[in-house]
């Protein structure tokens, strides 16, 4: 399915971003995040579930502190990922060393409605979900019950 432009209807789509860091200040970088999310048009955050530091994934490097938001979103998924990216790259954030590498700050589109979005840039669910209990954890906490459908 391609992505669509804008959400149906117009109006605001209930979507969950994954919050990650393992660089630097860390939770300097998670606050960072939260604010710049929150300062995006058409977007506010709703909830946030607590931080947690986690063994991080791939090769040996320090440990991430993790954290879900639930937003609130008129951006269109494509739209919301470029927004992401553009705050990672704000944020220092580099690809240069693959993908399991370190990083100052990864966000992620975990959940975007009840879209399924595959397109070469973005897939949501998230392929990933079914693999980080962490994200599982987060999302329970913010209310939001992780079906064998959202992991779709």
């Amino acid at each position: 399915m391609r992505a669509p432009d804008a959400p149906r209807g117009g109006g605001p789509v209930r979507a969950f971003v994954a919050l990650g860091s393992n660089l630097g200040d860390r939770a300097a970088h998670l606050a960072a995040a939260r604010a710049a999310i929150a300062a995006l048009p058409g977007t506010r955050v709703c909830a946030a579930s607590d931080v947690e530091e986690t063994a991080p994934i791939g090769p040996p490097q320090g440990a991430y502190l993790n954290q879900m938001l639930e937003i609130e979103t008129t951006l269109a998924p494509e739209v919301l990922l470029d927004a992401l990216l553009e705050i990672e790259r704000r944020h220092g954030r580099t690809r240069d060393g693959g993908r399991w590498a370190a990083r100052t700050l990864d966000l992620d589109v975990v959940l975007y409605g009840d879209a399924h979005v595959d397109t070469p840039r973005l897939v949501v669910p998230h392929r990933e979900l079914p693999n980080r209990d962490f994200w599982q954890r987060e999302l329970a906490q913010l209310g939001h019950l992780v079906t064998a459908e959202s992991r779709a």
